[in-house]
């Protein structure tokens, strides 16, 4: 009723549409359904215990009150040193801000870098939010077209051609969401060297899943000194401690930017969590156990579904390098992804993302998450096939 009433800016923002195929999968659920949910980017793992023990400590120790709004220096200073030690990148307290989640760090870069009419260069297919917080600031959003044909990964010289005197940003994703496609090292030094003459131009590299690479090496362009200083650096805890739900993130950019972002921060939601602070201290700190043995069995879970796709007539996949998602073509069977999804949803109960839900170039496929367990798997590989010979 209050849409003349709104301002146009809002206008600019899109939903995530996991969450509403979430939603819908749950209401069906509530009808009596069985639903397969493999639309969904969460694993499927609990929280391990040692960090739910050190978030109870610290709220029994008092830390339930505001913090300071780039963080508790103890947590700032952990990841910095979690930061040197996974990602090579030498860093400091003073170059880290702890937010309520990854998704701070990239609309906030967007609202601190971007002016009107400034161009970012971003992957499509990828995580919806990126073209939509580009477009609240007031950017001109710029896809690079990832392609299964080169594993989704980055081709180079069709990146070249996108770099313009307006280009602001260029944000990097590795893994992906939603392809799971991983960029080698020849790939960041190869953009690297496009960019190498244009310092006026800034990076997001989003690495929330670079825990869960599975073939292939970590590597951030943050690590090669002359990008440094020009590289935000999205990461957080919710993929590799299954933490979603306790909303807790950090970014990791020069000092100048972390006093912009801070000044977002304190002006939009104060300061994160103290206890879930410190319970991130013990998740980098602590025995790193859980995390292999998600790793390990999300690897088995891959390799299962992407053969059990293949299997499939009119279905094809390529196999993911990290992260929890594959990205089978089904453009075969001649419908639209949403309407292959949807039906896929109300016929026969398994809940997947539509490729168009993670930009233009998603026409033609689906993301299906295997954070869910191997039995669901082979029990949704089933039903898909089933309705597939329907159409």
């Amino acid at each position: 009723m209050f849409d003349n009433s709104v301002a146009q800016r809002i206008g600019q923002l899109h939903t995530e549409s996991a969450f509403q195929i979430l939603a819908k999968a749950k209401a069906l659920e509530a009808q009596g359904r069985h639903i397969i949910h493999m639309q969904i980017g969460q694993p499927d793992f609990k929280t391990p215990q040692n960090i739910i023990d050190a978030a109870n400590r610290a709220m029994n120790e008092g830390f339930t009150g505001y913090g300071p709004t780039p963080g508790l220096p103890e947590a700032r200073t952990a990841i910095a040193e979690y930061a040197a030690r996974h990602k090579g990148i030498k860093t400091s307290m003073e170059e880290v801000i702890v937010v309520p989640g990854g998704k701070p760090i990239m609309f906030f870069t967007m609202l601190m870098l971007i002016n009107p009419g400034d161009e970012a260069i971003y992957p499509n297919p990828s995580f919806p939010i990126y073209e939509s917080c580009i477009k609240f600031a007031g950017g001109i959003p710029v896809p690079y077209r990832l392609s299964a044909k080169n594993d989704f990964r980055l081709d180079i010289e069709e990146f070249k051609k996108l770099i313009t005197p307006k280009t602001k940003l260029v944000l990097l994703n590795s893994p992906s969401n939603p392809t799971g496609g991983v960029f080698t090292r020849d790939d960041y030094m190869a953009i690297a060297d496009v960019l190498r003459d244009r310092p006026d131009i800034f990076i997001l590299a989003d690495e929330i899943y670079d825990r869960l690479i599975f073939e292939g090496e970590v590597f951030s362009i943050a690590s090669l000194p002359e990008f440094k200083d020009r590289t935000v650096i999205l990461d957080g805890y919710s993929k590799t401690y299954a933490m979603t739900g306790w909303r807790l993130g950090f970014g990791i950019m020069h000092p100048d930017l972390v006093s912009h972002m801070e000044m977002l921060m304190v002006n939009s939601c104060s300061c994160t969590s103290t206890f879930s602070q410190i319970a991130g201290i013990e998740a980098l700190k602590g025995p790193q156990d859980s995390v292999d043995i998600m790793r390990e069995a999300f690897i088995e879970r891959r390799n299962y579904l992407v053969e059990a796709l293949n299997g499939i007539d009119g279905i094809t996949c390529c196999m993911p390098k990290g992260a929890f998602y594959v990205f089978p073509d089904i453009s075969s069977f001649g419908l639209k992804s949403k309407e292959f999804a949807e039906r896929l949803l109300d016929e026969f109960g398994v809940a997947a993302a539509w490729g168009t839900a993670f930009g233009e170039y998603g026409e033609g496929y689906m993301r299906l998450s295997y954070a869910n367990s191997l039995d669901n798997i082979k029990i949704a590989v089933d039903r898909l096939e089933q309705f597939t010979k329907t159409l």
